[in-house]
């Protein structure tokens, strides 16, 4: 069996379908349902069984799995709210959760490919895995570092893979659930599709109106790095997953302008109160995870940006 936590969310779900596509069924899925248009996600996936997060974690405490035979964790569930400030909640889900489900797959060997997030970083200009680079701005960030960190302490004992990705602005199908924390790239494409203009911050940090940069990576490559750190031979890292190369939201705007054959960009004001914590340029070092072996090419933004518009333009 192979189980996967958060999998009725963005990535967990689309990492379920590469299993799919792999051939795997034997797939045990855990989630939180509280947000039942998640159901959408799952409802033409394969899988063999459904357990709700709470329900799960007792069971794992309780020893029910002890028996199981289990071949990967892939472990996407968390709170992924940036601007969910309760702490206690944030570290109870992304730290002491993790904590059981990370003991348990060094108990029993089984690989273990968890979400990080580039949120590690907070206002660094520098992205590799290195501690001098982490300064999280926000509780969510702290909560993924903190786990980080742990598994870290466990890398020189375990016999089997434990490999924390740091995700940088992953955007894809799939997260329709997710509302404002959805990705730019289905953000902008909304507003294109809707009533043809797209609302872009205008400069800030020294970047042009819509200048701002950031490192966009498909969660069809995320899925492929799971899916890859998951197999063969035991690794131990914390991994950077994106391109390796920043591209701008007007960059975006223009690729989906062109896919779509319509529409303009406007520029508006950033409020203060986001302009304090905003991340001007985010760019991955990807040569950890090309030192672990991976060496598939990263899709292009636009390349990317025109699957995803087929994508939706088929659910609408």
């Amino acid at each position: 069996m192979i189980i996967v936590t958060g999998g009725a969310g963005f990535i967990g779900a689309n990492i379920v379908h590469g299993l799919n596509r792999a051939g795997e069924t034997n797939i045990l899925v855990v989630d939180n349902l509280t947000k039942g248009d998640k159901f959408l996600n799952l409802r033409d996936l394969l899988y063999a069984d459904y357990m709700d997060k709470v329900e799960f974690r007792h069971a794992l405490e309780a020893g029910r799995f002890d028996e199981t035979k289990i071949t990967a964790i892939y472990h996407q569930g968390a709170c992924s709210d940036t601007m969910e400030y309760d702490g206690r909640y944030m570290l109870d889900n992304n730290f002491t959760y993790s904590k059981v489900l990370l003991q348990f797959a060094l108990r029993y060997r089984i690989p273990f490919v968890y979400a990080s997030s580039a949120a590690t970083y907070g206002d660094s200009t520098t992205f590799k895995e290195v501690p001098e680079n982490e300064n999280p701005l926000n509780v969510y960030g702290y909560s993924k570092l903190l786990f980080d960190q742990y598994a870290q302490r466990h890398f020189r004992q375990a016999k089997s893979t434990i490999a924390g990705l740091r995700y940088f602005n992953v955007y894809g199908p799939r997260e329709v659930h997710k509302g404002r924390m959805a990705s730019m790239v289905y953000q902008l494409y909304h507003q294109l599709a809707g009533d043809g203009v797209c609302h872009l911050f205008e400069g800030t940090g020294g970047y042009e109106n819509g200048g701002q940069r950031r490192d966009f990576v498909s969660v069809a490559d995320v899925v492929d790095v799971n899916l890859f750190l998951a197999r063969g031979e035991p690794r131990q890292g914390i991994f950077n997953v994106g391109t390796g190369k920043s591209r701008s939201f007007n960059a975006i705007a223009r690729a989906i302008i062109k896919e779509i054959g319509r529409g303009e960009i406007r520029y508006k004001p950033m409020p203060e109160v986001l302009a304090e914590k905003y991340q001007n340029f985010t760019e991955a070092d990807i040569g950890a995870l090309r030192a672990a072996g991976y060496d598939t090419p990263f899709t292009e933004l636009e390349e990317g940006v025109a699957a995803l518009i087929r994508t939706l333009a088929g659910d609408t």
